[in-house]
């Protein structure tokens, strides 16, 4: 490392700006050139350039990358993540394909998901909300039931566990409650959000960009904006078919060993979803994923 090059984490990003932090100082950082393939959670060199400011020489290997994208181009969630909490509630009505796209994109990517259902208190809509998540417990991933608003000690005595020596990216729509349960594990979030916010000059788009909360030197947190979307136009068909679990079992069975699985005669999938063993939905899924991959122009 050259003579003033500093090692740093990014902690912050909106648009082209980061903000990183050496440990001891906070530096708002931007790339040379046009380029912006940096996210939360990487490990960067830096050169500074002036009081408080410095540009990004260069990314280090990532042992993982969360991000979707549409037809045209890529949004980078967060980097080096272990684990992706998708949070969901009783009310309002959650997304099974925004939950579904984010189970594919975390499968693709190689990170663990814990499904965190919130506002149990709501129990006019409890049984519904725990038929829906109970779904995805089939399918093999972890659903926690929790109140961060009505019951916040309990909340935190089971997400905390979860946490601890792991970097944790929290997502979820408008209304679900991740703001709430990110401040209940980062004590003080809104503080430090205001406070990237004015390093970072973001001003009034204070919710629109992603951030990491480091609890302690082995535990992150990563709040991310709400979003509607979760295209996945840059998986390939083959990522595609292993990012399924309940697909697994079945390649390598196919009568042809190209099998697209969309309607081959003696496909192992289609068969499986005929005998019930895959859901009709995530078979749906998969071929509008599949479509989607083949329409990407970037």
């Amino acid at each position: 490392m050259t003579k003033n090059m500093m090692h740093a984490r990014i902690i912050a990003a909106h648009g082209r700006h980061y903000l990183a932090s050496t440990g001891s100082e906070m530096l708002h950082c931007v790339t040379r050139g046009k380029k912006s393939d940096v996210a939360v959670g990487d490990s960067v060199n830096i050169m500074p350039t002036a009081k408080g400011q410095a540009v990004i020489e260069s990314i280090s290997e990532r042992h993982s990358l969360l991000y979707r994208s549409d037809q045209y181009k890529s949004k980078l969630l967060a980097a080096n993540v272990d684990q992706l909490f998708i949070v969901i509630a009783t009310e309002p009505s959650f997304s099974d394909d925004l939950v579904s796209r984010a189970l594919v994109a975390a499968e693709a990517a190689g990170i663990e998901v814990h499904l965190i259902l919130n506002k149990i208190d709501i129990t006019d809509q409890l049984e519904r909300a725990r038929q829906r998540a109970g779904f995805y417990k089939k399918l093999g991933y972890a659903v926690h039931e929790v109140s961060a608003t009505a019951n916040p000690e309990e909340t935190l005595s089971i997400l905390l566990p979860i946490i601890e020596n792991r970097s944790t990216i929290l997502i979820g729509q408008s209304g679900m409650g991740k703001s709430t349960i990110v401040n209940l594990l980062v004590p003080g979030a809104d503080i430090a959000t205001r406070e990237i916010s004015t390093v970072l000059n973001s001003g009034k788009h204070t919710t629109t960009f992603t951030r990491m909360y480091q609890i302690d030197d082995n535990t992150a947190v990563i709040d991310s904006p709400g979003f509607q979307e979760f295209g996945l136009y840059h998986l390939t068909e083959g990522m595609l078919e292993r990012a399924f679990p309940e697909f697994r079992p079945c390649l390598g069975h196919c009568r042809f060993y190209n099998c697209h699985h969309l309607t081959e005669p003696g496909c192992a999938v289609l068969e499986a979803v005929a005998k019930g063993d895959i859901s009709p939905m995530r078979h749906e899924l998969y071929k509008q994923l599949v479509h989607e991959s083949e329409q990407k122009v970037f």
